[in-house]
């Protein structure tokens, strides 16, 4: 199951991402934004972010304005890997490395052709283990507050 959240400025956006979604035949969750009425990122950001690291949700994808604000919001939330992209190469790379398990994107950034594209590139990439297991283990230390060092 894909969550899937957005404020105003993404409203439009999720459109395209839902036809993928469709395209592939997963069930998704919508959180909101329900309409093009001013919505504040930070609630979607967060809904979408408690509902992955819960394991309600297996993965996530959220839409603002630029993408950035509503993934630092759902960053916030403890067990999350949320990725702003505005390429598909990047998406691919975000789980395949970083085993990315929230995608973001910026309605003012990328059109939906775009957005598509990148949404497929992640939804079909696969984390690929191994180094960057290590890594991302690292990135947990850091979340529960161990300081790192070489």
């Amino acid at each position: 199951m894909i969550a899937i959240g957005n404020d105003h400025v993404g409203f439009e956006l999720k459109e395209a991402v839902i036809e993928v979604l469709k395209a592939h035949n997963l069930e998704y969750k919508d959180f909101g934004a329900y309409s093009p009425d001013r919505a504040n990122y930070p609630v979607y950001g967060q809904k979408v972010a408690m509902a992955v690291a819960s394991g309600e949700c297996d993965r996530g994808i959220l839409l603002c304005g630029t993408g950035v604000g509503i993934s630092i919001a759902a960053n916030k939330v403890k067990g999350v890997r949320c990725v702003v992209c505005s390429e598909p190469y990047s998406a691919k790379l975000a789980k395949e490395h970083n085993n990315a398990n929230i995608l973001s994107m910026g309605a003012r950034v990328v059109g939906p052709e775009l957005a598509k594209m990148i949404v497929e590139s992640w939804l079909t990439a696969e984390f690929q283990g191994g180094r960057h297991a290590e890594r991302v283990a690292m990135l947990d230390e850091i979340e529960n507050g161990v300081i790192l060092s070489e």
